[in-house]
């Protein structure tokens, strides 16, 4: 039986910058069927801290993996990748290639969100500026990674960090933590949806895994593609997937035998 479904928020969970109605209908009819969710975001502590507060979820895994937090009887629970001292040396690295960026690739900006961050740096190429060319964001993480930091690709942002840490790998360690179980070990238990290529070792890992319809413009670069793609975008289509998610645990429910146990790729 599914326990818990991990999701992007940008591009999937919103559409347009905006939560839909879709979005926040399905997060509760999840809540009400016993599917938690949990949102893995390149979005800072500080929106986590609220998504975790107030949101019908399960927890949400932040700044690319760098946390968890969790809302608990006792308050928000805090899991960190480092220490706040490695921190602060990696913010100070950070600062000096801000810089460079800033500098050398005209037309981007620091990202809106940027002061409720802890861990990464995230440099805007489309959501509060105009957009930039594909040549300005691989000159951005040419710089990142000219400084020994880790870079991805968002649909909005480029985020770079210091740290051995990445959203799979938070991913798991919250099932183990959480659930005291393994993708490894319940591979049905749990599955993904997203929608951009810095998706894809989501995508790769999940047996279980969705892609909102506006995936489909990265399809053909992706190596390791999501098993099933929405029709809709956006909220509309993370809702397609939590209802397709819904309607087989309904189906266990009823047959007692597992549901959709069969991983086919996307053609």
């Amino acid at each position: 039986m599914m326990r818990i479904l991990f999701c992007d928020i940008d591009d999937t969970m919103t559409t347009n910058g905006v939560l839909p109605r879709e979005t926040s209908n399905a997060l509760w009819d999840a809540k009400e069927a016993g599917l938690r969710v949990v949102p893995i975001t390149g979005r800072p502590a500080g929106w986590c801290d609220h998504i975790a507060r107030q949101w019908p979820v399960d927890g949400v895994i932040g700044e690319n993996g760098a946390f968890y937090f969790r809302k608990t009887k006792f308050g928000i629970k805090r899991v960190h990748s480092l220490s706040p001292s490695e921190r602060a040396r990696s913010r100070r690295k950070l600062n000096k290639i801000r810089d460079e960026v800033l500098k050398e690739v005209p037309g981007c900006a620091v990202a809106s969100d940027q002061a409720y961050r802890e861990y990464d740096l995230a440099i805007d190429f489309c959501e509060d500026v105009k957009r930039l060319s594909k040549k300005s964001v691989r000159k951005i993480v040419e710089i990142f990674q000219r400084h020994g930091a880790t870079a991805k690709v968002s649909s909005i942002h480029v985020n770079g960090w210091y740290g051995n840490f990445d959203k799979l790998s938070m991913a798991k360690r919250y099932i183990q933590e959480v659930d005291a179980s393994s993708l490894e070990d319940a591979p049905y238990d749990y599955s993904f949806v997203g929608d951009s290529p810095n998706d894809e070792p989501m995508f790769s890992a999940f047996n279980v895994s969705f892609g909102v319809a506006n995936i489909s413009k990265f399809i053909e670069s992706l190596k390791h593609k999501p098993d099933c793609i929405m029709e809709s975008e956006g909220g509309a289509g993370f809702a397609e997937a939590v209802a397709i998610i819904i309607g087989c645990m309904e189906e266990e429910r009823r047959s007692g035998k597992p549901c959709g146990r069969k991983k086919k790729p996307v053609s």
